[in-house]
């Protein structure tokens, strides 16, 4: 169980980043996903996970609230996408850039 304040603190970016990615900088599935992103926009809002000193405390409060250990966990307007592969089949549908211009 993580804290409230951690909890809060991801609520918080989750409602207030229109794009929020939760990542690790060695992570090749958060790579594919920061880059299918970034070739829509440059306007995401990254947290690499293993630079911050509360990073596994963000990751278990994403596990609450999301019900998802792994990382990328990516959220647009609010709403959880999943992983990387969710964020490539979003691609595939041709419903990712419109997902990400409506929230922005």
């Amino acid at each position: 169980m993580v804290s409230a304040e951690v909890k809060d603190k991801v609520e918080k970016l989750i409602k207030e980043k229109p794009i929020f990615i939760a990542s690790k900088t060695y992570c090749p599935y958060c790579a594919q996903t920061k880059k299918t992103i970034d070739a829509i926009t440059k306007e995401a809002y990254i947290l690499e996970l293993d630079e911050v000193d509360d990073g596994a405390s963000i990751q278990e409060a994403l596990l609450e609230i999301t019900g998802q250990r792994t990382v990328p966990n990516v959220f647009i307007g609010g709403k959880h996408i999943g992983g990387n592969s969710d964020v490539q089949a979003l691609k595939s549908k041709g419903e990712l850039e419109s997902d990400i211009k409506a929230a922005l």
